[in-house]
């Protein structure tokens, strides 16, 4: 256990809070799950560059941080939609490719290919990030910059998943020409 797993942990105990918070309909609720969905999405930030910068990247690390990630979004988008601030098909497009991605990345993983996030998956993450929290501050009704902001984080994590498959396909073929003239893989990049 490092600094960067604990922050992960944290992450995931934060989840239940954030839900309890949005959900319990108690008297600065609302502030409350914003400012624990703000602390959980800044552990985000802080574990990965802390796993990088003090070499301790952990296979745990690998595997918990990107579930702890879509455990915050995902959990926070049902209970927005839960409470009508924000459209079922809204929150459906985005688990669903958090999810695709996420499955796709483990079974890549399990063939040797490490497909690390690229600048898409990092606007992604950003747009997804403070949407759901201006959703969450915001309360109703939301202004039309909020909207607009949501409708925005909808286009990035298409365009996200789109760039995501394409450069894994590339990946692939790549892989594959190596492993026909016996050369070994290395990591490549493409988006989160």
């Amino acid at each position: 256990m490092n600094l960067p797993n604990a922050l992960t942990l944290i992450r995931i105990m934060l989840v239940p809070v954030l839900v309890v918070a949005l959900l319990n309909e108690t008297a600065n609720g609302d502030l409350l799950a914003a400012v624990v969905f703000a602390l959980a999405s800044a552990t985000d930030a802080m574990d990965g560059y802390l796993a990088r910068t003090r070499n301790a990247i952990t296979n745990f690390g690998k595997l918990m941080d990107p579930i702890a990630d879509k455990l915050l979004i995902i959990a926070a988008l049902v209970a927005l939609v839960s409470l009508n601030r924000l459209a079922a098909w809204v929150a459906m497009v985005i688990i669903a490719r958090e999810l695709t991605v996420t499955v796709t990345r483990m079974q890549a993983t399990q063939h040797g290919l490490v497909i690390a996030s690229n600048w898409w998956g990092k606007a992604k993450t950003i747009t997804q990030v403070a949407a759901i929290f201006f959703l969450i501050a915001i309360g109703e009704p939301t202004p039309a910059w909020v909207d607009g902001l949501v409708y925005g984080m909808v286009a990035i994590t298409i365009v996200s998943g789109v760039d995501y498959f394409f450069g894994l396909r590339r990946v692939l073929r790549e892989a594959e020409a190596r492993r026909e003239a016996g050369v070994a893989a290395p990591a490549k990049s493409t988006g989160s």
